[in-house]
C-alpha cells in the first residue's frame, strides 16, 4: 500500500516521503492517527508541486540544522549518576542527555536522540537527528557521583 506521510514517523519515513507499507499497518494505524492518507496520482503531483514550491524554504532549514549541529558538537556533556564501582544505580536514557543539552543551551526534543539504555559509567555516543538530512554523533561521559 502506498502512503504519503503527513509527518515524520519513526522507523517508517519522514513528512512527506511516498512509502510502502503494509495494508493492515496502513489501514489500522497510519491513515485513522492521521499520519499518512493515500498516495493516489493526483495527491502524488500535488505532493511534487508543493515540494517544488518549498524547495528553497527547506535550503534555509538545513542550514539552521547544521549551525545547530556546530553547536552540540561544541558542548561537553557530562552526566553524573549514583554508581557502585562502574555499573549505575538506575540507567542512562536519551530523556537524560536532552536534560544535560537543556543545562548546555541547547533545546533539543528527546523523540529526536537515539543513544540507548546505558547502565555502566564511560564514554558514550548519541545519534541526533536534527533534519532528514542532518544527523549528529554526540559523544557524552557519564560519571560516579561523589559521596
Amino acid at each position: 500500500m502506498e502512503l504519503i506521510l503527513k509527518q515524520d514517523v519513526q522507523n517508517v519515513g519522514f513528512k512527506d516521503d511516498i512509502v510502502n507499507v503494509k495494508a493492515g499497518y496502513g489501514r489500522n494505524f497510519l491513515i485513522p492517527q492521521g499520519f499518512a492518507h493515500m498516495a493516489t496520482s493526483s495527491a502524488k503531483k500535488v505532493l511534487a508541486e508543493n515540494l517544488k514550491q518549498r524547495a528553497h524554504k527547506e535550503a534555509k532549514v538545513v542550514a539552521d540544522a547544521n549551525t545547530l549541529a556546530e553547536a552540540l558538537k561544541a558542548i561537553e556533556i557530562k552526566i553524573t549518576a549514583k554508581a557502585g564501582g562502574e555499573k549505575l544505580f538506575g540507567s542512562i536514557t536519551n530523556i537524560d542527555i536532552a536534560e544535560a543539552l537543556a543545562k548546555g543551551g541547547q533545546s533539543i526534543d528527546r523523540k529526536f536522540i537515539t543513544s540507548g539504555i546505558v547502565k555502566r559509567t564511560g564514554k558514550y555516543t548519541a545519534s541526533v537527528r536534527l533534519h532528514r538530512d542532518v544527523i549528529v554523533d554526540l559523544a557524552y561521559e557519564i560519571v560516579a557521583e561523589q559521596a
